[in-house]
């Protein structure tokens, strides 16, 4: 029987051991989970021992450097276990970071956050979801409302031509009229809110839409850092 035998043979019979023993959370007199931890050392203990074995044909100096090996492997799938969260959301930091308008989505104190990492231009652009549609919007607590271009409405099912432009805002082109709707619904990661009040903004005046205080309002918190915004639900 070679190694990659042992170690699945090892694995199966552990696993139908916790796939019949799973309603009464023990076996063989250990619960569930540390059973579930022995099995997944067990087979890397056998590996280490064969390669000690297979080293003692070299010698002591060949026997500690198997070792040596073995051991650095078990530090480093133990190592990745233990901060497989860290590393997950490392990723998505350095992802956020490379491409632009990519919410980071953290679990801190038991609820969700999303961070939002600022662009080269300096301002906080998250890809939001309005209604199905991804649309990249600007995140500003200057905004009383979210606010839609013209292009962005049409984008989301709305008829822009046939709203009517009723309310004075201001904006980087200067002051513009816009049309009050309803958003069915307003996403960014797992942050959802529906039935919010918006606005769109006339045809050629806004450049991009705007993540406005009617949604940002209705967050648990939004704190404002040196190059992160953190929204938690």
């Amino acid at each position: 029987m070679n190694g990659l035998t042992f170690v699945l043979l090892v694995l199966g019979i552990g696993l139908a051991f916790l796939v019949f023993n799973h309603d009464s959370g023990q076996t063989l007199g250990l619960s569930n989970d540390e059973f579930g931890r022995f099995i997944y050392l067990l087979p890397i203990a056998g590996l280490l021992g064969a390669g000690i074995l297979a080293g003692r044909r070299g010698g002591l100096s060949q026997s500690l450097r198997y070792i040596a090996i073995w051991l650095l492997i078990i530090l480093a799938l133990v190592a990745a276990y233990l901060y497989r969260d860290d590393a997950r959301g490392f990723a998505a930091r350095m992802y956020a970071g490379l491409v632009p308008g990519s919410a980071v989505v953290v679990t801190s104190e038991g609820g969700n956050e999303v961070i939002i990492h600022k662009t080269m231009g300096g301002h906080f652009q998250a890809n939001v979801a309005v209604d199905g549609e991804t649309l990249p919007m600007l995140v500003d607590t200057g905004a009383s409302a979210v606010v839609l271009t013209y292009e962005d409405a049409a984008r989301i099912g709305l008829d822009p031509a046939e709203l009517r432009y009723t309310l004075t805002v201001m904006t980087a082109n200067g002051r513009a009229s816009a049309a009050p709707v309803s958003i069915d619904e307003i996403a960014i990661g797992p942050i959802v809110r529906r039935n919010v009040r918006a606005m769109v903004a006339e045809d050629g005046r806004l450049d991009q839409s705007l993540l406005g205080m009617t949604f940002l309002a209705t967050l648990g918190s939004l704190q404002m850092q040196t190059d992160e915004l953190r929204l938690r639900d």
